[in-house]
């Protein structure tokens, strides 16, 4: 048994002649229409072109560069190294302990695949400090605890124990931090 065409466009009447609750007409379903922050918006300030496009052009504005890594000074890049070591290396406490580790850790407990992730990641910041200024001798040395960390890292659970307790992220930013506080300010 199918059901007509004409019982799903139009509403059906109930008993009484008169039309049930569930009819919503296209006049009844349409309200005010709300923006984010729970103000009414008048449909006069609505541009016709806007409910034209839809959803067709959708962009991100990042900001005055357009790039969310390129634009960032001297300090805040700082900064933002010193939180990825903290996360990779002592984001974490183990309970009933004083033992703190990090995501590089946890995604090292993943063979071979999570030490070569957690050393990409490593790689960056070192990449990172070298477009800061470091000179080679020191990114020479951060790139030697990178490899330490990595090759050791592969080596299933003695490499995850010494992952938590090498910490070769914080090692490289205390070695950045250090050599960025003898140089002159400008």
């Amino acid at each position: 048994m199918t059901m007509p065409d004409d019982d799903i466009l139009t509403p059906r009447r109930s008993r009484s002649g008169t039309q049930s609750r569930a009819d919503f007409s296209v006049r009844a379903a349409r309200g005010p229409i709300i923006d984010q922050d729970g103000h009414e918006i008048r449909p006069e300030q609505i541009r016709p072109e806007t409910l034209e496009q839809g959803f067709q052009e959708f962009r991100f504005d990042l900001g005055r560069g357009g790039n969310p890594f390129g634009n960032l000074t001297r300090e805040q890049r700082i900064a933002r190294l010193e939180a990825l070591a903290k996360l990779l290396d002592v984001a974490f406490i183990l309970p009933g302990t004083n033992i703190r580790y990090g995501i590089d850790g946890l995604i090292g407990l993943i063979p071979v695949i999570g030490d070569i992730i957690t050393t990409a990641i490593s790689l960056w910041l070192v990449r990172e400090a070298r477009a800061l200024g470091a000179p080679w001798y020191l990114t020479a040395r951060m790139l030697g605890n990178v490899a330490v960390d990595g090759v050791v890292g592969i080596v299933p659970f003695v490499g995850d124990a010494f992952d938590v307790m090498f910490r070769a992220n914080m090692r490289n930013v205390r070695l950045l931090r250090r050599w960025l506080d003898k140089q002159p300010r400008i």
